[in-house]
């Protein structure tokens, strides 16, 4: 079994050993606004970054869990765009690396296609539910991540199934 984080250990052959370090402790770090004790929002990416800032964290962390796997159309649909632009979405291909091992990676912690992903979430929120309606939104934007990934990787000569 493998979770995001060991899936993040992946990628790290495309960077220097800053970026990769950062990239472990993001991908374990990213669902941390999951945990009840700090919800302040409702919404993970930003409960965690919120969570992270507080305990000083570095920003760069921060703002990688705040925006990871498209974090922002979930954001304009809970109403917390704002909230969210505290942190600035790099846009890189680091960024690009957390999407595809979160994207890569079941709920129990098995690597996964992307698409058998995409179908897991729809699955398990149903047809209405606006994590649903969020995921149908970014799916392009998250394939397009996850194909950056894969083709960094295959240009790496790095294996990744």
């Amino acid at each position: 079994m493998q979770g995001v984080a060991e899936r993040a250990r992946l990628v790290g052959p495309l960077f220097c050993r800053a970026d990769n370090e950062l990239l472990e402790a993001v991908a374990l770090l990213h669902d941390v606004g999951y945990s009840p004790s700090i919800v302040k929002t409702g919404f993970h990416p930003l409960d965690g970054a919120i969570y992270l800032r507080d305990a000083g964290a570095e920003p760069r962390l921060c703002a990688l869990v705040a925006h990871h796997s498209c974090a922002y159309r979930e954001a304009e649909l809970r109403g917390f765009s704002t909230d969210l632009a505290e942190w600035l979405d790099e846009k890189t291909s680091l960024r690009d690396a957390l999407w595809w091992a979160d994207m890569t990676t079941s709920p129990n912690g098995i690597a996964v296609s992307f698409e058998e992903r995409i179908r897991e979430i729809e699955e398990r929120y149903g047809s209405l539910n606006l994590v649903t309606t969020f995921i149908r939104q970014a799916e392009s934007e998250l394939r397009e991540a996850v194909n950056r990934t894969e083709a960094r990787l295959r240009a790496a000569g790095a294996f990744y199934e």
